[in-house]
């Protein structure tokens, strides 16, 4: 009898330390679940704040340890929604803590690559002093240097073709910054200047699309007799 009286004991503390570790693991998983959540609405809340250009709160919520690189449903960090706003003061507070400049969203921006095509300067800036990644590429295939063509952003030609990004990358369309500031502009002043800024940044004025006509056939075609003029003087054929 007391034999088994003994076994009884053993089973009733083994059922209780049973009972006692799976209430501990409960109560941790729900404190994990708690943290979790609270991670999540950080990250919810930093995504808002820096879409709104609100640095200060920024800058609080990144104090509070919100995760620095959480991502919306388009896959935006919170540094490309402040760029995408043009929220220099916030974008700033996000990358001087660590954001990655380089990091894209699914329409493959990234802070940097947007900041170029927009004419953001001020992020550009910020992402050119922070590692941006020159070689990297839009989903046309093209590095930031040619959106800036196109769209006449002379001031962000000018820094980028000082930073070092290569003047006749060829994007997907067959097309340079060269080709794509006479094909895709009305040769206006601001387009004779990016094309002066290339030419004097040693881009190949005779590098042709992908159908065979150089940037003289286009400007040529085109009417635009400036720029005709400029190519013919860095001898375009």
């Amino acid at each position: 009898m007391a034999y088994i009286k003994f076994w009884r004991v053993c089973v009733a503390l083994t059922l209780s330390a049973i009972g006692f570790a799976a209430a501990a693991n409960e109560g941790g998983a729900k404190d994990r679940g708690a943290n979790g959540g609270a991670a999540r609405d950080r990250g919810a809340q930093l995504l808002e704040a820096s879409g709104k250009g609100d640095a200060a709160r920024v800058r609080e919520l990144l104090g509070e340890g919100a995760p620095i690189e959480t991502r919306d449903g388009q896959g935006n960090t919170p540094l490309l929604r402040a760029t995408q706003g043009n929220h220099a003061q916030a974008a700033a507070a996000l990358i001087e803590a660590g954001a990655n400049v380089n990091a894209q969203n699914n329409m493959q921006d990234s802070a940097y690559l947007l900041a170029g095509a927009q004419g953001y300067r001020e992020i550009l800036e910020q992402t050119l002093k922070h590692g941006a990644d020159l070689k990297s590429t839009n989903r046309y295939g093209g590095t930031a240097l040619i959106p800036a063509c196109e769209r006449g952003h002379v001031e962000v030609v000018q820094r980028l073709l000082q930073a070092g990004v290569d003047p006749d990358h060829v994007n997907r369309l067959g097309w340079t910054g060269l080709l794509e500031a006479i094909i895709l502009s009305d040769g206006r002043p601001r387009h004779q200047a990016i094309v002066a800024l290339l030419i004097e940044g040693g881009a190949d004025v005779n590098l042709p699309d992908k159908d065979g006509r150089t940037p003289l056939q286009h400007a040529r075609q085109r009417g635009q007799t400036e720029i005709v003029k400029m190519l013919e003087r860095a001898r375009a054929r």
